[in-house]
């Protein structure tokens, strides 16, 4: 895992880079949804693949974006601009075939080990300069088995390497550095716990989870709104207790599996529940897209009182 985790490392450098130089976003169409893509996604997506093709060649990969997309959404001017940062990166000349590669290396292929990689999850929050995550994720015969995601704005931009090993949870620094075993916290009084939620209206229904948090006795919480898979690692290391993703009403938006995977083999490797909405655990198993409607992430107190509550609360 440790050349991995360098890369992830790198994969941060670039978006940094693009976000000092390059703030431009195309759209890509998911079903009846557009969302954003700017080149940094296609840089993150390729330094991490590289990785995995030299050190974990037989593995299969599930990732956000791929070659085709990179060639015909992206113009000449852009393909050109992320190929000179992913070189600067890698310290090395990479061309655009290679690049193409690295993006669609391991997709289509089935194995027991399936690597499930967002480059850069949150962009919304990337274009404006809020947080955002770069998570790389393993499932293992369909379970979420282990978990790396950079979040550099984390602790006011310093930034924070989280990842899995050895069924521990640590954070590091972003740029360089060893990790510190991280677990969740053992906060339960209801006056003293932290929930994260999305800061993106769109994402997640925010008044049917504030009267799921109501009905479980945890109505005055403390709320922080960020983006990204950073809200699972908040989690892990102890610094929030809950976190609630509950779909808005009438949406059939399907959950992709590389918004999760990694986060959650953070939270339960360092000690907390992750669970759908009645209580099951998640199924990664059907693909890119989960069946689940939404989760509950939490430390582990009060989980059921808030699964219970969150029925109710999606019965009303």
């Amino acid at each position: 895992m440790a050349a991995i985790l360098a890369a992830v490392r790198d994969a941060a450098k670039l978006c940094r880079l693009v976000q000092e130089r390059y703030l431009i976003a195309h759209t890509k169409s998911a079903g009846d949804h557009s969302e954003p893509v700017t080149i940094a996604d296609y840089g993150s997506q390729a330094i991490i693949c590289r990785a995995l093709q030299q050190h974990y060649p037989d593995d299969a990969v599930v990732a956000e974006e791929s070659g085709e997309q990179f060639t015909q959404l992206v113009s000449a001017e852009q393909r050109a601009q992320i190929l000179q940062l992913v070189s600067g990166v890698l310290r090395q000349d990479v061309s655009e075939a290679e690049l193409v590669a690295w993006l669609d290396f391991g997709a289509d292929r089935l194995a027991a080990r399936t690597w499930v990689i967002d480059p850069i999850d949150g962009t919304k929050g990337f274009l404006a300069q809020r947080h955002y995550a770069i998570a790389c994720g393993l499932l293992l015969e369909g379970q979420a088995a282990e978990g790396i995601v950079a979040a550099p704005g984390y602790n006011d931009g310093d930034g924070a390497l989280f990842y899995t090993h050895a069924g521990s949870t640590y954070r590091a620094p972003l740029a360089a550095g060893d990790g510190r075993r991280v677990t969740v916290s053992s906060r339960s009084r209801a006056a003293d716990i932290i929930a994260v939620q999305s800061f993106e209206r769109a994402h997640a229904s925010k008044s049917r989870m504030a009267r799921a948090r109501e009905l479980a006795g945890l109505g005055e919480v403390r709320i922080l709104e960020l983006d990204s898979m950073e809200k699972y690692a908040l989690v892990a290391c102890g610094d929030a207790d809950l976190y609630l993703r509950l779909p808005r009403e009438g949406s059939d938006y399907a959950h992709k599996i590389w918004d999760h995977v990694a986060g959650v083999a953070l939270v339960q490797s360092a000690g907390g529940t992750v669970t759908d909405l009645d209580g099951t655990p998640l199924d990664f198993s059907q693909g890119e897209t989960l069946p689940n409607p939404g989760m509950i992430i939490s430390n582990g107190a009060h989980h059921g009182r808030v699964v219970e509550a969150v029925q109710r609360a999606m019965a009303e």
